[in-house]
């Protein structure tokens, strides 16, 4: 009987301190890429393979109707639904991390700059997300990398692509850079100037001071990506004003130099971490995603002071 009694309660105290866990894990959201959506087997399975593997509760945040939404909104509006829907998410009331897929990780940095009173993001972990632009359309989407058509398709989209009619209805416009074009892509590109905080007489400082809040950022590049081009991209490398060659690092960027958006910051206080993994396109090894990922999902809240991202303020539960 003593046996049986102190099996039973070791169990209960497993459970208990299971229970203590889960509630104390700080949740995360993942937000997917374009022409997708949470319920696809990709993304549901990929939500699911992280809670498993992290025991934090995940949720993917869908945008609209996700597929559509994703292609056609404008990322302006795409971000501010992102920032109500996660304010009204009681899970995430006192704090989330972030997951981003490709174009998800534009409105995963609206969520992190631009949310006036959302919950504090402590962990953004980005894949193969377009952070400096892209700047054609990659050649594996219309043809070979020598096909004709595809450059002259990839010239037509150039010639409109800052037009009024383009930006309020193709969401990839609002990061699409064109280098020998800058002046253009300054003044009429809609979305990745002001999140980059590359307008000179608006840099933001606000935007600044919440994307260095964060704790830990995470760029994943993927070797062998065909859909960011550049593939340094991801890592916020990008090519010099006006021409399409060198490519730089993102080191050698103004943004990064000049610190329009605290990357300088976060990275010389040893917070961000450069990435690099085999595979094409968001293709991660489950050992990859185990050790470049899971760590950072796995913090618990009382590791991790709470603020009201507009008033700085503490939270308290």
């Amino acid at each position: 009987m003593e046996k049986g009694l102190k099996r039973s309660c070791v169990t209960v105290v497993v459970a208990f301190l299971a229970m203590v866990h889960v509630s104390l894990s700080v949740p995360f959201i993942m937000l997917h890429g374009i022409a997708s959506h949470c319920s696809d087997d990709t993304n549901a399975n990929f939500t699911q393979l992280l809670t498993n593997l992290a025991g934090s509760p995940g949720f993917c945040v869908e945008i609209g109707n996700g597929v559509v939404t994703s292609l056609f909104l404008p990322l302006t509006q795409q971000a501010e639904i992102a920032c109500e829907n996660v304010k009204q998410m009681k899970e995430l009331s006192q704090g989330y991390n972030i997951v981003g897929r490709s174009q998800g990780n534009l409105v995963a940095r609206g969520l992190i700059e631009f949310c006036d009173g959302g919950p504090p993001v402590y962990n953004y972990i980005s894949l193969a997300g377009p952070h400096a632009g892209i700047s054609s359309i990659p050649p594996v989407l219309c043809g070979l990398k020598s096909d004709p058509a595809c450059k002259k398709f990839d010239e037509l989209i150039k010639g409109a692509l800052y037009s009024k009619t383009i930006q309020d209805h193709l969401a990839p416009s609002g990061y699409y850079k064109i280098p020998n074009d800058i002046k253009e892509y300054l003044e009429s590109s809609k979305y990745l100037p002001k999140l980059n905080n590359e307008i000179p007489d608006q840099r933001n400082q606000t935007y600044k001071d919440r994307f260095t809040s964060l704790q830990n950022l995470v760029l994943v590049k993927f070797q062998d990506d065909e859909i960011i081009t550049p593939n340094d991209s991801t890592w916020f490398g990008f090519y010099p004003d006006g021409e399409f060659e060198p490519l730089l690092s993102a080191n050698q960027t103004k943004l990064y130099t000049e610190d329009w958006i605290g990357l300088k910051t976060l990275d010389d206080a040893g917070k961000v971490k450069f990435v690099s993994v085999a595979g094409g396109h968001l293709n991660m090894a489950d050992q990859d995603v185990v050790k470049h990922v899971v760590p950072y999902l796995q913090n618990q809240q009382s590791a991790a002071q709470s603020f009201n991202r507009k008033t700085k303020e503490p939270l308290r539960p």
